[in-house]
């Protein structure tokens, strides 16, 4: 089995870790725009070979573990060149673009729209680890579009490195995705800023940070290359999130200047009820 990974940072080297564990016969190829990230994928023994889009022609897999824009650009090109038994499956946090820019392609059936939810906020082959995808929710778009036997091998690999599948269409995915993780990364970038921009003059606050401040700013060390084309794609439904977001800060903004204690209690509260819809679930 040849399975060529395209992006071998954190989401390509951790698949490849997991998929050399469960398949012994598999072989895999790096493919990616950083000479120095596929040479330290390769150190790492994340890939077995370094390799380039006109060795395609030979691949059983392939996934794409690349920047959403990068993906739509590339995707019709690496298509072109598999054989008519491989699956191309892209990783990425956005759907309806790539999912448009390839619906009249020849080799449509040939590929299969996944996101699994799960990653760091570290980045390059280093920050690969296996275990990643272990009991983490896989999204799969359009999987009718894509040839029965070929949806089969994918979600082989899925579930032998302990992913759970739900499917669903890109649309849908594009503005749930919004609001639970494209807003989360917005969120934690602009609180860093702030901090960051009072810690100009205060020097010390970052000596008054506790565990709270850093779990909370954790996603503002994720990849700006990787980030920007995602709000980019999605960008209506990341306005729409963010209209949302904004207005609840303004209303306990609001509350404070009240002097609304009362009711800022029960806003928590009441908020409190999602560590009940959490319980359980792995992110």
């Amino acid at each position: 089995m040849n399975v060529f990974i395209i992006g071998t940072g954190l989401m390509g080297g951790s698949i490849a870790l997991d998929i050399q564990q469960v398949f012994e016969e598999a072989v895999l190829y790096g493919i990616d725009k950083s000479p120095l990230h596929l040479k330290k994928a390769k150190e790492l023994g994340i890939v077995h070979h370094e390799s380039s889009l006109e060795e395609l022609p030979k691949a059983t897999i392939v996934i794409m573990a690349i920047p959403v824009d990068t993906t739509v650009h590339v995707l019709p090109e690496i298509l072109d060149a598999v054989n008519d038994q491989a699956v191309v499956i892209d990783m990425g946090s956005t759907k309806q673009q790539i999912c448009e820019v390839i619906k009249n392609h020849p080799k449509r059936r040939n590929f299969l729209a996944a996101h699994p939810i799960a990653g760091t906020e570290f980045s390059g082959p280093q920050a690969a680890i296996r275990g990643l995808f272990q009991g983490k929710t896989n999204i799969i778009c359009e999987v009718e579009k894509t040839a029965f036997k070929l949806q089969e091998k994918a979600l082989s690999i899925f579930s032998k490195i302990g992913m759970r599948i739900r499917y669903m269409d890109p649309v849908s995915h594009d503005k749930h995705i919004a609001y639970v993780s494209h807003l989360s990364h917005i969120s934690s970038f602009m609180l860093g800023k702030t901090v960051i921009e009072k810690e100009k003059n205060e020097r010390d606050i970052f000596d008054m940070a506790g565990s709270g401040f850093e779990s909370t700013v954790r996603l503002a060390k994720s990849s700006p290359a990787m980030w920007t084309p995602i709000f980019e794609q999605n960008k209506a439904n990341v306005i729409e999130t963010l209209e949302e977001y904004i207005g609840n800060l303004q209303k306990f903004k609001n509350l404070m200047q009240e002097d609304d204690f009362q009711a800022i209690y029960e806003e928590m509260e009441s908020t409190n009820h999602i560590k009940n819809i959490l319980n359980g679930i792995k992110i």
